[in-house]
């Protein structure tokens, strides 16, 4: 039904919508707000740790606790995020070939 037979109240969009606020903004894990919580055994490991933490400026709660194993599986997930394979782009009929031969990719190895 068009708007021009509608009796009733128009319905506006809500202001927050248009502003472009993320109402629903994902806290990255190793951040300041949701800290790793990894466990180690000793003191020496915890140094290792924090040194890792820093060069990648994440932030974490290090736990020393003899008698737990040894749990820092967050932070190798994090550390081991695979990355996106690239592929080279094949060369165009009429460009140089890249196989360094000189001639033109048509005529070498795009048989």
């Amino acid at each position: 039904m068009s708007k021009f037979f509608y009796k009733g109240r128009i319905e506006k969009k809500p202001k927050h919508e248009s502003f472009g606020y993320n109402t629903e903004r994902a806290v990255k894990d190793g951040s300041q707000e949701h800290p790793l919580n990894l466990m180690v055994q000793t003191a020496e490991r915890a140094a290792e740790v924090e040194a890792i933490l820093q060069a990648n400026e994440l932030h974490a709660d290090v736990v020393i606790d003899a008698d737990q194993p040894e749990d820092i599986m967050a932070l190798e997930i994090i550390l081991n995020k695979p990355v996106t394979t690239v592929f080279e782009k094949t060369p165009n009929r009429n460009d140089p070939c890249s196989c360094g031969s000189g001639k033109k990719y048509k005529k070498c190895c795009g048989k």
